[in-house]
């Protein structure tokens, strides 16, 4: 486990948009144009499991309940991650399990069988490692690295590893714990205290800066940052909650125009780790903002873009872009759903490397991932096929080849390939729950035996090679008992309802304006 004080500044593997390629994505944002997606339609799975546009292929990695390499079994109820560039042609595949306390059904392990390193032994939360063939998308080893915790939601790439929050605060639950990517076998838990005590849902670090943004799953939630004194101990410093300037706790459950833009401030929070669930209080009664279910959380060129899963008029949700500029930035609403059709409560989302946000969804019924495009339409990506159950952790590999995508209860890893937009000239994509990284696992390569097996399926190009579904038998699954919601339209091609080109109007204008003024040689942060 890394000192969790004194780590330093470790880079992310990063590039950039310049300025005459940002200008290309994004200049069909101003013509207010309605195009189709350029993914096309959805295509119905054979299969059954997920349904894609044409061309495009996924893989069922693995499955929750298979052996691990380690001697553990895979846990259920897979939540966020990220994926890592890893040692000897691989990827290093982070991924959380939003496992409840008692819940050895979902662990990796039976109840009084936990390691040592476990933070609780009736914890049966973590994260696995998923070591993955970058050129064949197989499966070369699993490890359990962080156990003992309690409903491991989302989290984040950081410098440091994978950053695992609680959902949870129960006994002495409620912490963000940092896993590193190269660890073959458990290590010890240790909670960052400093970026405090709650119902953490994700977190995503500023590379530059070492500032974590974090959110928050509950109805009256903050949006949170932790600001290191000192780049070389990151989790010592002060953790502060978002308030728009002039207003005191402002809640933003009602805000629906599209491109409404906030000034901002940051109060302190006195008390990052109370005994009771008291953070968000404190911080409201200093005038922080109030938020409706802080979810998914992304870094990307500069910028955050979070998701409030039941914000906005109709209550099916919001996702807002910050821009901190120090003590001050601004807040401004970039979409919103005005029906379950347009966006059904989003939860998890990235930033694809070539600038599209990915929105995975927690309603009822049909659930999707959803693409906020650059030509201002929202489009239907993916399908769940084979139950009601939230999809979660989408993330892209660093290289923008693969996503990766999990089914929760049916604990189903899918990695999907295809004619994604060429990005081997570079494009940062930091923060939320994906990232490439720098550190490997030296002694893992190509050459190693898979410790499960991969299923392939294909949706929407019947002329894949290969097709076929999980070795056992998928049944389907109740979702999430504590997430309700309006049913879903029908699935396949795109939407421009409720002011959505302004959403991604704005998410381009932003891209291009940091674009040119890094052109300019000015400061981007």
């Amino acid at each position: 486990m890394p000192d969790m004080n004194r780590l330093g500044r470790r880079g992310f593997v990063k590039g950039s948009l310049g300025a005459a390629g940002a200008a290309a994505l994004f200049s069909s944002l101003f013509s207010r144009r309605v195009s189709a997606s350029e993914y096309g339609e959805l295509v119905p799975d054979p299969d059954g499991i997920l349904d894609l546009p044409e061309g495009f292929s996924y893989t069922v990695l693995q499955e929750a309940g298979v052996p691990m390499a380690d001697g553990y079994v895979v846990p259920g109820r897979p939540d966020g991650m990220a994926c890592f560039a890893g040692a000897n042609g691989t990827w290093l595949l982070m991924r959380n399990h939003e496992v409840s306390a008692g819940d050895d059904s979902n662990g990796a392990y039976a109840q009084g069988e936990a390691p040592k390193e476990a933070y609780d032994p009736d914890g049966f939360g973590g994260v696995t490692r998923v070591v993955i063939n970058a050129q064949t998308g197989t499966v070369l080893s699993t490890n359990l690295v962080l156990t003992g915790t309690v409903r491991n939601c989302a989290g984040g790439p950081s410098p440091w590893g994978w950053l695992s929050c609680e959902e949870n605060t129960v006994g002495e639950h409620g912490y963000v714990f940092a896993c590193p990517q190269d660890a073959e076998s458990v290590v010890p838990a240790e909670p960052i205290i400093g970026f405090g005590r709650y119902n953490h849902e994700a977190a995503a670090v500023d590379p530059d800066t070492l500032v974590t943004y974090l959110t928050e799953d509950r109805g009256d939630s903050c949006f949170y940052r932790h600001v290191p004194d000192d780049l070389e101990f990151p989790f010592e410093g002060r953790l502060q909650a978002l308030r728009i300037l002039d207003t005191d706790a402002l809640n933003t459950a009602s805000l629906g125009k599209v491109g409404e833009l906030f000034e901002i401030e940051w109060v302190d929070i006195e008390d990052p780790a109370p005994a009771d669930d008291t953070v968000r209080y404190a911080a409201q009664a200093d005038g922080a903002t109030v938020f409706i279910r802080g979810e998914g959380l992304w870094f990307f060129e500069g910028e955050i873009y979070f998701s409030c899963t039941n914000g906005g008029p109709a209550g099916l949700g919001q996702i807002f872009r910050v821009v901190d500029d120090g003590d001050t930035g601004t807040l401004e609403l970039v979409a919103v759903s005005d029906g379950a059709a347009t966006l059904d409560f989003p939860d998890n989302l990235t930033v694809a490397p070539w600038g599209e946000l990915f929105i995975c969804e927690d309603g009822s019924n049909d659930q999707f991932i959803r693409v906020l495009a650059a030509d201002g339409t929202l489009c239907d990506f993916a399908r769940n096929a084979l139950s009601e159950s939230e999809l979660a952790g989408v993330c892209f590999s660093p290289d923008g080849d693969a996503l990766f995508v999990n089914i929760q209860e049916e604990g189903l890893t899918l990695m999907v390939t295809g004619p994604f937009p060429d990005v081997s000239e570079g494009g940062e994509s930091s923060g939320g729950e994906s990232s490439g990284g720098e550190s490997g696992d030296p002694s893992t390569g190509p050459g190693e035996t898979s410790d499960s097996d991969s299923a392939s399926g294909t949706t929407g190009n019947p002329a894949a090679e290969s097709s076929g579904g999980p070795a056992d038998d998928v049944t389907g699954s109740d979702t999430d008992p504590d997430t309700t919601g309006e049913a879903s339209g029908d699935g396949g091609g795109c939407s421009v309802q409720g002011d959505n080109r302004l959403g991604a109007a704005a998410i381009g204008a932003a891209l291009l304006a940091k674009a040119v003024r890094t052109d300019d040689g000015q400061d981007p942060s």
